[in-house]
């Protein structure tokens, strides 16, 4: 990467990194063990799973929409690295409680536990993008949030794959997220003094008139606007496609746990890759000019991921393997789609992120993250009620990637509206 390796051995950066890799892979683990089991344990209806997993995505997303207000002012107004520590803290209570609804298969509990879960991202978001132009020089933030989203990915792989193999066994799954959480908490406490960048103000406590009041302020700014339209119709493409993975498998392709776990781990593979490739081709400058011909090229592997899994052809009622899956002739096709897919998604987010956090004065960025967060969870929240409504309406997985491919061009759209704006 371009001049931001050294930062894996900075202080400034690495308890960081480390602590937001702890919290994505804790996250993926406990996320994708909940849907596994209750798609492959509980459920055997195809609409029923897919319905769950669009209530699970949902609820995880809820809490960006309702406290990322706050979560955004407190960032802004409180040294971060003392609201990591309070973050981290309450995440080892948030999967005390999923691990208990994991052991007594209790769906009520999982939920509020991934609904705990959301809320803990909305607080730590902010903060993750924020601190970043405070710790680093300017020319080192581009890469440094390359960095970070790939790890974040590499995280979400690591978990998935996890997730995969402790499907069967809900204690150790428990254990295994209790134990990352204390290790997230240990790593959080590395994390070097980030105080406020200009004088506190007093919080607003009443969350609707605050988030009404960020966005407003935020969004008027044209820069702004197009960059948080374009990263919300990125999260709301994979939000659906996050949805639609599990049920793809398991229904279309005839696959088990295993295969679910190998796309959603594909897919971070790709994210990884595309946030590091990006930052190479700009050199390390912020600019929105790669955005447009990334999410084009994404939204053509969406479409071959559409004809792969159309043409997949028949399946018996017993699910396969990953071994037998790898020897399908389609696998290939269907794998270097996701990949294509992955990775210029992750092309086309990273300088997005990178520059909402280099536009504004430093007292301003948690706030300029939190309105991105506001505005991309409602759009994801749509997106799930969308995939919801389909799924109820008999559109299948496959029916809805062409969903996700329309929503890639409008996105292409808003990019290179973006770009005219910038440059």
């Amino acid at each position: 990467m371009q001049n931001v390796t050294h930062l894996l051995r900075a202080r400034r950066f690495l308890p960081l990194f480390t602590t937001q890799f702890l919290g994505a892979f804790n996250d993926s683990l406990f996320k994708q063990g909940v849907v596994l089991f209750v798609t492959y344990q509980l459920y055997s209806d195809s609409a029923r799973e897919a319905q769950f997993s669009a209530i699970a995505q949902g609820l995880f997303i809820l809490p960006f929409f309702l406290l990322s207000a706050l979560a955004g002012q407190l960032a802004d107004d409180h040294d971060k690295s003392r609201l990591i520590r309070i973050i981290k803290m309450a995440e080892i209570l948030i999967m005390i409680v999923g691990g208990a609804g994991l052991l007594l298969e209790n769906i009520p509990l999982m939920l509020a536990a991934v609904f705990g879960m959301g809320v803990h991202s909305t607080f730590f978001g902010p903060i993750k993008y924020a601190i970043l132009p405070q710790h680093l020089q300017k020319d080192e933030v581009l890469g440094g949030t390359g960095l970070v989203e790939a790890g974040t990915y590499i995280a979400i792989l690591g978990g998935t794959i996890l997730a995969g193999i402790l499907a069967d066994t809900a204690l150790f799954a428990v254990i295994a997220t209790i134990a990352i959480a204390v290790l997230g908490l240990l790593s959080g406490m590395q994390v070097p003094p980030a105080p406020p960048a200009a004088e506190r103000v007093k919080p607003d406590w009443h969350i609707v008139r605050a988030s009404i009041s960020l966005v407003s302020e935020t969004m008027h700014v044209r820069r702004l606007f197009l960059a948080i339209l374009a990263i919300s119709f990125f999260w709301t493409i994979g939000a659906v496609l996050i949805i639609i993975f599990p049920p793809l498998v398991k229904n279309v392709l005839g696959a088990d746990e295993q295969v679910a776990s190998l796309f959603i781990a594909i897919f971070s593979i790709g994210i990884a890759i595309g946030s590091v490739a990006i930052n190479r081709l700009l050199k390390s400058e912020v600019s929105a000019r790669f955005a447009s011909p990334s999410v084009i090229l994404m939204a053509l592997f969406v479409l071959l991921l559409y004809l792969v899994a159309s043409n997949w052809g028949e399946h018996g009622p017993e699910l396969t393997t990953l071994g037998n899956f790898i020897f399908h002739p389609s696998a290939g096709f269907m794998i270097a789609a996701l990949l294509g897919v992955a990775i210029f998604g992750g092309m086309f987010v990273v300088p997005l992120y990178a520059f909402l956090t280099t536009t504004v004065d430093k007292s301003q960025t948690a706030r300029t993250v939190a309105a991105n967060n506001i505005v991309n969870s409602g759009a994801m929240v749509g997106g799930s009620v969308v995939a919801f409504s389909l799924s109820s309406f008999g559109v299948g997985p496959i029916g809805q990637l062409l969903l996700v491919a329309a929503m890639c061009i409008i996105a292409a759209w808003l990019g290179w509206k973006l770009h005219l704006a910038c440059d």
